[in-house]
């Protein structure tokens, strides 16, 4: 049996913007899964988001090497719709060089800003100092989904317009998930969503959550990985995506982006 800290307390509350799914987070942090919980729905305007799920890509360990071409036009394409500052987030650096290697042959490295290994104070503020919402043209930063640019950023407005999240997040194997797994399975029945799953598509929530962060924020989130149109991951989703459009291909992408952008262009008329 676990033994939890928070029972020689009184009483504990948890709060977080992805405390998700709850159930997990409970009994990962307090061994029981029926303590009182709420759910707030997200204050801010849905239609200032695009949230789209390209799912014709895998981005699967076995079948990685095959998607770095189609990971790179793809980013490609998002960034052609609209000028500004994003950030594409990938599950390890060996994936993030493979497809910012295609990419330096046909953009400008001073758009390309690189998550290192161990980075400095220094250098982490130098990155995210690069993201001035003066830029003019587009630039782009590639980090790794968990790491020091996954959460706790704020780029508000013009800082950051997009997010593109390649892969459902899933932590690599290793001794100590498998023995997370081996524990839930025989409490739950659970095991790889315990160890991997929940863990994984906890990191997809934190690097998503770095687009819109006022109410006057806008911008768009592109989700790669068929994965992500799968039940067991869907049933994850959170309130505020359910406004989510799936496509199948760049020109789909490029139609439904570009056309999120002229509806929120100042003189737009969508609202009337």
């Amino acid at each position: 049996m676990l033994a939890f800290p928070l029972e020689r307390s009184q009483s504990t509350i948890f709060f977080s913007a992805t405390l998700l799914p709850m159930d997990y987070f409970m009994k990962l942090l307090t061994g029981i899964a029926d303590h009182p919980k709420r759910i707030f729905q997200s204050p801010f305007p849905q239609e200032n988001v695009c949230l789209l799920i390209h799912n014709k890509i895998s981005t699967k360990y076995a079948q990685r090497a095959n998607s770095y071409d189609a990971i790179a036009e793809t980013i490609e394409t998002v960034l052609g719709t609209h000028a500004g500052n994003y950030l594409v987030y990938f599950p390890s650096y060996v994936y993030l060089n493979e497809v910012v290697e295609r990419l330096k042959v046909k953009m400008p490295e001073r758009q390309l800003l690189i998550q290192e290994r161990g980075m400095t104070e220094e250098s982490r503020d130098a990155f995210l100092s690069r993201f001035s919402s003066a830029n003019e043209e587009v630039l782009v930063g590639f980090a790794v989904m968990g790491g020091v640019f996954g959460e706790g950023i704020d780029l508000v407005g013009e800082r950051l317009i997009g997010v593109i999240v390649v892969g459902v997040g899933v932590p690599q194997l290793g001794l100590e998930r498998d023995l997370i797994k081996e524990y839930f399975d025989r409490d739950l029945g659970s095991g790889y969503a315990y160890a991997y799953q929940y863990p994984g598509f906890n990191r997809v929530l934190q690097a998503t959550g770095r687009v819109i962060r006022t109410d006057t924020d806008q911008g768009i989130i592109v989700l790669i990985d068929e994965r992500f149109t799968h039940a067991n991951y869907r049933h994850l989703f959170p309130f505020h995506w359910r406004g989510n459009q799936v496509v199948k291909n760049i020109h789909e992408l490029k139609d439904k982006l570009t056309n999120f952008w002229e509806q929120m262009s100042p003189g737009s008329n969508a609202d009337s």
